[in-house]
């Protein structure tokens, strides 16, 4: 996967404490690290956009998605840790639709995703994108913008 290009289209305040190189580093390790390789299943998504809509000066578009996933595990699962990886992958990719299957020893993850995107003076009135899919930017999104903001979005 190309994370230079993601990283160009992420909200800079994501990466702005730690730079840039480090949510390039993050981003790779999310997808193949020591424990699984994770796999995204559509080549090519539908995206609903919503309204764009104004807060706080800045301009924002929710844009969702149905994402399924699957999680390749690089050592045998056996029952025990199937159900404790199942538990993990629920909590971080928000999803219940969480299936194992021993054959292949992989997770199937069912989800619909979400980006905002934002356009506001610190991306030039260009849209930049959180992926509210990652824990990470969730966390930044909420970190980032008031109550306010978010009742306006709906969110």
């Amino acid at each position: 996967m190309d994370f230079e290009t993601v990283a160009n289209l992420t909200y800079p305040k994501i990466y702005e404490e730690k730079g840039r190189t480090t949510f390039i580093d993050k981003l790779d390790r999310d997808y193949q690290n020591d424990e699984y390789r994770m796999r995204l299943e559509l080549e090519t998504a539908i995206f609903i956009y919503s309204e764009m809509k104004k807060a706080a000066g800045k301009s924002f578009c929710i844009i969702t998605y149905k994402n399924p996933t699957r999680f390749f595990f690089e050592s045998k699962l056996d029952a025990t840790a199937a159900a404790e990886k199942a538990k993990v992958l629920k909590e971080n990719t928000q999803s219940n639709e969480v299936t194992f299957e021993p054959k292949r020893n992989s997770f199937n993850v069912r989800r619909n995703s979400k980006f905002i995107a934002v356009s506001d003076e610190s991306t030039n009135l260009e849209w930049k994108f959180f992926n509210m899919d990652d824990p990470f930017q969730r966390k930044a999104f909420e970190t980032i913008f008031t109550a306010d903001v978010k009742k306006e979005l709906g969110l």
